[in-house]
């Protein structure tokens, strides 16, 4: 090794003590940003031409990190086992499924089915289905099959809103919802 490697001191910067102060007041303003923020805010808003490992050297020393949070898993204490109905029109299930055209855009397909005879009562399909949506096709189902005593359904927000919460009290129907985690 030469004795010039062997003998070499790294020259701190007065430039990073600015880079460290210029962080420390953009994490204080902005909380949630992490590193790829920062940096994008540093070289795109404020034109500074500082290499992205030197500032993240600097971010690092701060100990900047923002914390990951860690997944929330759900415990389910009891698993109830999925009831059968002995009649039609005793509890109906309603659930949404995804699908993509050809050309990117995402639809939705409400699903109503009669759990007894596991007869399909109706599937809507569109580009968004909003909670009057779901009342209105729920309506047209009631109106030519008759009213159900139940409907079991997931913790959509579609399903938990103030809205149907008021029509399924309205029309004296018990709205189930599933276990949360994982439905089978």
């Amino acid at each position: 090794m030469s004795e010039h490697c062997y003998r070499y001191e790294k020259k701190q910067s007065s430039e990073n003590q600015f880079i460290a102060e210029y962080l420390l007041k953009i994490v204080n303003d902005n909380r949630s940003w992490g590193f790829g923020l920062s940096f994008l805010y540093l070289r795109n808003v404020k034109g500074y031409g500082w290499s992205h490992k030197r500032v993240y050297r600097i971010y690092r020393e701060l100990e900047l990190n923002l914390r990951i949070k860690p997944k929330k898993r759900i415990i389910r204490k009891t698993p109830q086992p999925l009831s059968v109905p002995d009649n039609i029109n005793e509890c109906w299930s309603m659930d949404f499924m995804h699908d993509q055209l050809k050309d990117g855009r995402q639809i939705r397909l409400f699903n109503v089915l009669d759990d007894c005879n596991r007869e399909a009562l109706g599937i809507e399909v569109d580009f968004s289905l909003p909670s009057q949506r779901v009342i209105r096709s729920l309506n047209r189902r009631i109106e030519w099959r008759g009213k159900p005593e139940a409907i079991r359904c997931d913790n959509g927000s579609e399903f938990t809103s103030k809205v149907m919460c008021r029509w399924a009290a309205e029309n004296n129907i018990d709205l189930k919802f599933i276990e949360p985690g994982k439905p089978q």
